[in-house]
């Protein structure tokens, strides 16, 4: 082959690598089962972010959602109208819902798809912990969220006019009233349903551009999370922060019980410093956290005061509270649960009171261990002690001096103990004494 020919071929395979480059070809698949928080929008920014980097045609987010924080929800959208990448947001399996924060995600997506028998709508703005705000500032978080459903859904050309009234009047649709008001582009039954329908129609992204994608038979590749968004999203459940955060306090309680046991205040540590970790990236209520410190003094209490369970009943009470109002969240799913708060709280206050009147009983309680255990003892003289003997106490002869003149067989009992030598006294005049009045 000469040079002529290497120098004609070669552009063509220069051609041929920038194109082979240029897409793979494969549709990343996440699926997002969750509310919307941080984790959820740290693994939806890592796949966009990852598709991008291997020139994927799509990503295709499957999602099931009761919605979520604002916040999140922002940078979501941020992310996916940012996107180099087209963005197809499908609501599926059937059953499926994207409510609130998730109807606002959906209309941001490129492509707009439901399953049958899902629904989606709802995204009025909810005051964190259901507090009572004026009307002026219910009009700016409702105007706030308005603003941001109507700039989303104008840009991807979508009923701007039906999409606010989910925020102003917290509508919601089912997926053929979605789709027939021009909320979403497809009710599909499948995902590979859902590309037939897409072959050869084009639609406008963010930024204007006109894009067509073939997607039928093309490779889907799995994206999950890693392993710290894994047990992240889990620990970012309420309830398992709250119940962990609860075990810890108990730990640490038994470990100011009984020192040096190590074992309970590893534990209470790890447990809270972890609860911790997962309360920061939460909407948490700190003073929440002043009516669960309430809830232990409370049962300290108890066992010192003995007020007959009245100090427990409050315990509990407020630990409970506590946990009700811990996480600041603006859906129920992403609150602590009154069953878990109770479920919690009864046997903790319970438990804790029982372990702090056991500690309290046993520091009132005289020594019976070593020689201190033998003051108040009786014995038996073994010799008259005259007044120094031998006496025979807690199944061991020892030397004794006693008070007064005391005869072999009689009973004594024990007043003193200095090193090895036992002071004592007649167990007649002992009891004569307690006897006067």
């Amino acid at each position: 082959m000469n040079g002529a020919s290497i120098s004609r071929i070669l552009p063509g395979l220069v051609i041929c690598l920038l194109l082979c480059s240029a897409a793979s070809g494969e549709i990343l698949k996440i699926v997002v089962d969750d509310t919307i928080q941080p984790i959820t929008e740290e693994y939806i920014s890592r796949a966009i972010d990852e598709a991008a980097r291997r020139n994927d045609q799509a990503v295709l987010i499957e999602i099931n959602t009761p919605g979520g924080l604002v916040e999140s929800t922002r940078k979501i959208i941020e992310k996916i109208t940012n996107s180099s990448v087209p963005v197809i947001l499908y609501v599926t399996p059937s059953g499926s819902r994207a409510a609130s924060a998730g109807f606002f995600i959906l209309e941001s997506a490129d492509i707009a798809a439901m399953a049958p028998g899902t629904n989606t709508g709802a995204a009025h703005p909810v005051v964190m912990g259901g507090g009572n705000l004026d009307d002026v500032m219910k009009q700016k978080m409702e105007n706030d969220a308005a603003a941001l459903m109507r700039s989303v859904a104008a840009r991807r050309g979508r009923n701007v006019q039906v999409a606010e009234s989910t925020v102003r009047e917290s509508k919601s649709f089912t997926e053929q009233e979605a789709l027939s008001q021009h909320l979403i582009d497809y009710v599909a039954s499948s995902q590979g349903d859902l590309f037939r329908q897409m072959e050869g129609k084009s639609f406008k992204r963010f930024n204007g551009q006109e894009v067509t994608l073939k997607l039928s038979g093309q490779p889907i590749t799995p994206f999950g999370m890693t392993l710290k968004e894994r047990i992240l999203g889990y620990l970012m459940d309420p309830n398992i922060s709250f119940i962990l955060l609860a075990i810890g306090a108990l730990a640490l309680y038994a470990e100011f019980n009984h020192p040096g046991a190590v074992i309970p205040g590893t534990v209470g540590i790890v447990f809270i410093l972890i609860a911790a970790f997962a309360l920061n990236l939460l909407p948490t209520r700190f003073a929440a956290l002043v009516l669960i410190l309430g809830a232990f003094a409370l049962f300290a209490a108890e066992a010192k005061f003995a007020s007959h369970g009245v100090l427990t009943v409050g315990g509990i009470t407020l630990l409970t509270l506590g946990g009700l109002l811990l996480v600041d969240s603006p859906i129920p799913e992403m609150r602590v649960h009154l069953l878990t708060a109770l479920g919690v709280s009864v046997p903790l206050g319970l438990i804790t009171a029982f372990l702090m009147g056991i500690a309290l009983k046993a520091r009132r309680n005289k020594m019976v261990s070593g020689s201190q255990g033998l003051i108040g003892e009786t014995g038996v003289a073994q010799t008259a002690l005259s007044p120094r003997g031998k006496v025979f106490v807690h199944g061991e002869i020892w030397d004794a001096v006693a008070s007064s003149d005391v005869n072999v067989g009689q009973s004594v009992v024990v007043r003193r103990v200095d090193g090895l030598l036992l002071q004592v006294e007649p167990l007649a005049v002992a009891q004569a004494v307690t006897a006067v009045p």
